[in-house]
């Protein structure tokens, strides 16, 4: 398996004999955010392929690369950095290879071992197409959707705000020229109850002429003619003679003059 082994400048100098010693030229630790930089080495890119076996040595040449991790101390000891046989024995900081598109995506995972089976994320980042990037955390990421969700959120409150505005403010202008037209009502009902009673007046007036009138008429006209004669044979029923059927049958009637025994003559009433 072909590597590049990188060393890093700390190393270099002291190699070198020039500079102060590696312990006090060591790289910084990366910081936790540093989503607003990216690295690319197209020297590197040229000279080599960028596959799974070559992608590490790649992404410690970038500044998100962390010189104390487990992983730079396998390199020094000529096993492969992503030998899980071996990172898996060890204890601290370390990156894994999580998902893996050759050659355009490689996922590279900073996690905190406690054991073989222990381990915490940290960070995550990526190699797309040869450029270097973190992942920006997801509570970052939430916190930036929530400062962006109000605005388009509050835009139609404003504008339901503007609505009740213009709401309100017509109500209002109802309300005062309401309050006019009752005023104009109050007045008018006090001159139409006036009205009212004068009109009551003038109909209790009226119902006494045609009354007279009624009575006028009812004199001038002939009196009513007398009723027509009962039919041969038929008995006017009496009371005592619905109360005794018996006594009638055995007693019967004298005859009765249909025109004289028919008692005073009927008038018509008007």
């Amino acid at each position: 398996m072909a590597t590049t082994p990188m060393i890093p400048p700390a190393a270099n100098s002291a190699l070198d004999g020039v500079g102060p010693p590696a312990a006090a030229a060591a790289p910084p630790t990366p910081g936790t955010d540093m989503t607003s930089i990216c690295f690319r080495d197209q020297l590197w890119l040229n000279t080599y392929p960028l596959d799974r076996n070559l992608v590490f040595d790649y992404f410690a040449l970038s500044p998100f690369y962390d010189y104390s991790c487990n992983n730079e101390q396998l390199r020094h000891r000529a096993i492969h950095p992503l030998d899980i046989s071996h990172l898996s024995k060890m204890t601290g900081t370390e990156y894994m290879l999580s998902e893996v598109l050759e050659p355009h995506l490689f996922v590279f995972r900073k996690q905190k071992r406690d054991g073989p089976e222990k381990v915490t994320p940290m960070l995550t980042y990526y190699v797309l197409d040869g450029s270097i990037y973190q992942a920006p955390q997801l509570c970052n990421v939430f916190a930036s959707r929530v400062v962006s969700i109000p605005l388009p959120i509050m835009s139609p409150f404003n504008l339901l705000g503007r609505a009740l505005y213009h709401i309100s403010k017509a109500f209002n202008t109802a309300a005062s020229k309401l309050e006019k037209i009752g005023y104009v009502d109050a007045e008018n009902e006090s001159t139409s109850s006036e009205t009212k009673a004068a009109k009551e007046t003038i109909d209790f007036k009226e119902l006494k002429r045609v009354d007279h009138i009624l009575a006028s008429l009812q004199r001038k006209l002939p009196p009513a003619p007398p009723p027509p004669p009962f039919p041969d044979g038929y008995t006017p029923p009496t009371a005592e003679g619905d109360k005794s059927s018996d006594t009638q049958q055995a007693e019967p009637l004298p005859p009765v003059d249909p025109i004289i025994d028919q008692g005073p003559s009927k008038r018509m009433k008007f």
